[in-house]
């Protein structure tokens, strides 16, 4: 086995583990490049089936070409394809775009607060009409008390502190001091009643593995992230008021593959496009401790 097959094979595992332990399941897809591995992971675990719905929280702005990427996929895989979202902010216009709050505050209505309510079932969730493209009201309104996540190590300082298996209380908070060891790929998945458990499969997965592996397995993903032609692409994708392209001219995964080997993109944070982390102070921490993705 190389290394991808490694980590493929790791992260199969969790996937079973997590399908084994957690009744009430549910796997978030922001429709970015690590999630989509994510994605195609568990499609391999379970042999080309999806057995837990697909969560995305949608803030209504979202780059339009990653909506109808996300929509066209789920129908072509036939998935259990879901979103919430706090449509009070969105009626009131609490939001970075409208001016009337800062980015963190837009992301914590908009995706936090959404998520934590989405999963919870206490809002409405939308499920895809896999005959004729439409949302319709989920009827399912039960909590999910694990949610598979593609958080990455390497991305940024705070998911370099979880687990696989990362308990969150009641209202997704996330202690840091109140963490499960994990040692010889044994995992702790029986917690208490009230728990809510993030699963994070792509752990140690890089960015240049991500990448390699999308090129090995011709994963289908979001053009965006591709030079179309002006010398730019976006190397993470978020919502449009907030998110930048970089100077690249990478064109397709073996292009961006070699920019990362070749370190031409060292000194360029892969989430240097993401404004609200340079307003929480260059992180995710502040965020992420209240239950941000």
């Amino acid at each position: 086995m190389d290394h991808l097959d490694r980590l493929e094979s790791k992260s199969v595992y969790i996937l079973r583990e997590a399908y084994a332990a957690f009744s009430d399941l549910c796997m978030l897809w922001s429709i970015g490049k690590d999630s989509t591995v994510l994605l195609w992971l568990a499609r391999k675990a379970f042999y080309g089936h999806v057995p837990f719905p697909l969560v995305h929280i949608d803030t209504h702005y979202k780059i339009p070409e990653m909506i109808e990427y996300r929509d066209r996929l789920a129908r072509e895989m036939g998935l259990y394809m879901i979103y919430g979202e706090n449509r009070e902010a969105l009626d009131k216009k609490q939001t970075f775009p409208d001016g009337a709050v800062g980015r963190v505050e837009c992301c914590r209505l908009l995706k936090t607060e959404a998520l934590t309510h989405t999963l919870d079932g206490s809002w409405p969730r939308y499920r895809l009409n896999l005959k004729t493209g439409a949302y319709e009201r989920d009827a399912n309104t039960a909590a999910y008390t694990g949610v598979i996540v593609g958080a990455r190590a390497d991305e940024e300082g705070s998911r370099s502190k979880e687990r696989y298996f990362s308990p969150r209380d009641v209202n997704n908070d996330w202690d840091l001091d109140d963490q499960p060891p994990e040692f010889w790929n044994q995992f702790k998945t029986d917690f208490a009643p009230g728990t809510h458990v993030r699963i994070h499969p792509l752990l140690d997965w890089t960015e240049l593995n991500v990448w390699e592996y999308i090129e090995r397995e011709n994963i289908p993903t979001v053009s965006l992230y591709y030079d179309r032609g002006d010398g730019r692409r976006y190397r993470s994708l978020g919502c449009a008021p907030c998110t930048g392209p970089i100077a690249s001219d990478s064109k397709n995964p073996s292009d961006i593959i070699e920019e990362l080997r070749t370190g031409r993109l060292s000194n360029i944070a892969e989430r240097s496009g993401r404004a609200q982390d340079a307003e929480d102070g260059g992180g995710l921490e502040t965020l992420r401790r209240n239950g941000y993705m």
